[in-house]
């Protein structure tokens, strides 16, 4: 399904836009973003607008150079647009000095990145702590929540060992706690499968396809068509602009609904 002349893409035919009293995770509107490289001016992205509801699971692909990664770094709220508005979880980023911006990006957003990105000298439950130390909560209550959510990734018996003493799935397992364990309103997965064989990836997706279960919203950066096939949604890109946007399953109104009042 090609994107509407609204500039809005259309859902695949047959779907219904679910209706939420909660206003969207993701609300963006007409989104640019402008590079200046020497004389030069790259257009990364084209006038972008889309809505994820709480409780979507949507995978964004596209090829090299269509703008994906700039549009995972705005959503990341890692990169401003040129212009255009965001809101994340109902907050215009547009209206935050830095601070602020960062203390969003920890409460609202739990990234999930290719290349796992965890401290390399200390435990898995350190790990997982940080983003709660950076939001001063003390340190038993950081250990329980910490522990709850490397038991939820199916870690628990593993708190006290390093990422260099783990597997590239376990590792990743590990970064998915600690991008849980804020309850955030968003989970980012950039490439999360990138590197891992199969069978971690088999795991991976399904512990993603759990959390989205249980009312979470996930959105997902990937360039395969496989792992893509996982989400509920898919937003193709190309030369900075969403050319399709369509329902990969049998999501319904009722179904979207009952995930968000569960969050």
């Amino acid at each position: 399904m090609m994107a509407s002349e609204a500039g809005r893409p259309a859902r695949a035919t047959g779907g219904t836009a679910p209706r939420h009293a909660e206003h969207p995770v993701i609300q963006i509107d007409d989104l640019v973003r402008t590079y200046v490289m020497g004389r030069a001016r790259v257009r990364a992205l084209r006038g972008v607008s889309l809505t994820i509801e709480r409780g979507e699971y949507v995978a964004i692909m596209g090829p090299s150079g269509s703008g994906k990664s700039t549009l995972m770094n705005t959503l990341g709220c890692l990169d401003a647009p040129t212009a255009g508005r965001y809101r994340l979880d109902g907050v215009d980023v547009r209206q935050l000095d830095e601070d602020a911006l960062s203390d969003l990006r920890n409460r609202k957003i739990g990234f999930v990145f290719q290349g796992f990105n965890l401290v390399p000298k200390i435990s898995a439950l350190a790990n997982v702590e940080l983003p709660l130390v950076y939001a001063g909560l003390p340190r038993a209550a950081r250990r329980r929540r910490a522990t709850r959510a490397l038991r939820a990734v199916g870690m628990g018996e593993r708190l006290d060992h390093g990422s260099n003493e783990l597997s590239g799935g376990q590792q990743q397992r590990v970064a998915i706690a600690r991008a849980i364990v804020t309850n955030p309103a968003l989970i980012l997965a950039d490439e999360p499968t990138g590197n891992l064989d199969s069978r971690s990836t088999a795991d991976v997706l399904a512990i993603f396809e759990e959390l989205n279960g249980s009312g979470r919203t996930v959105v997902m950066i990937t360039h395969e068509d496989d792992v893509a096939a996982h989400a509920e949604r898919l937003v193709r890109l190309a030369d900075g602009r969403i050319v399709r946007d369509e329902l990969l399953g049998p999501t319904t109104t009722e179904a979207v609904g009952a995930r968000a009042g569960s969050v």
